[in-house]
């Protein structure tokens, strides 16, 4: 299953910024906000797939598995769905750098939501480490598997609204402590009063991240 992509940056980059959307949107969403970031990233391309399947609960946007007590499907359904969309998502990375003729060590991948969760699960369960990721309103599954699973450490900025009615705040917490308890570098940032979304210092605080990262 090959995910669908947009691209937009120059045809001969150094770095690549790979944006994942969360449940019931998809990339085009995501994509938008390469339009601040790519100034302050020359050479930089970012990219954004949508996820494999369709969402239950919005036709026109997609998601990476479904959420049983949103949409009514069973926890065997998502467990199935995110296993083809770690399939997926592990070939899409590897298409994108082959493509651009670049390293692990030259991509960031930055999540929202659903996407955060992707990321987190997938990242540390590659062979070769990324340059970091980036974790906008999400949370870390399976947390207890993490530790025996994890092959690679990159540093992790984790992001979220204190007052997000969609994914608690206090995920953010969770995701940090397991996370730095499996040994990875980890940094938060709280965007105050922020719902379900990306306010502009959250952004701003990404892009530091990015610009370290990736040596710009």
């Amino acid at each position: 299953m090959e995910l669908k992509s947009a691209r937009k940056g120059p045809e001969k980059a150094d770095a690549v910024v790979v944006f994942l959307h969360g449940y019931g949107a998809d990339g085009a969403d995501l994509l938008g906000l390469a339009d601040p970031l790519a100034p302050h990233l020359p050479g930089t391309v970012f990219y954004a797939p949508d996820a494999p399947e369709r969402s239950v609960n919005n036709p026109m946007g997609y998601q990476w598995f479904p959420i049983p007590w949103l949409d009514g499907s069973t926890e065997e359904q998502a467990k199935e769905a995110m296993a083809r969309s770690i399939k997926a998502l592990n070939a899409y990375l590897d298409k994108v750098l082959a493509d651009e003729g670049l390293t692990s060590d030259r991509m960031v991948v930055v999540g929202f939501s659903q996407g955060t969760m992707m990321a987190l699960h997938v990242l540390p369960r590659r062979d070769h480490e990324v340059a970091g990721i980036v974790g906008f309103s999400g949370r870390l599954l399976l947390p207890e598997r993490l530790e025996a699973e994890v092959k690679v450490k990159p540093p992790v900025l984790l992001i979220h609204g204190d007052a997000d009615p969609m994914v608690p705040f206090e995920d953010m917490g969770l995701a940090g402590e397991a996370l730095e308890g499996a040994g990875f570098t980890v940094y938060g940032h709280v965007m105050k009063g922020t719902g379900h979304g990306i306010a502009p210092d959250g952004l701003s605080v990404a892009l530091g991240f990015l610009k370290d990262r990736l040596g710009k």
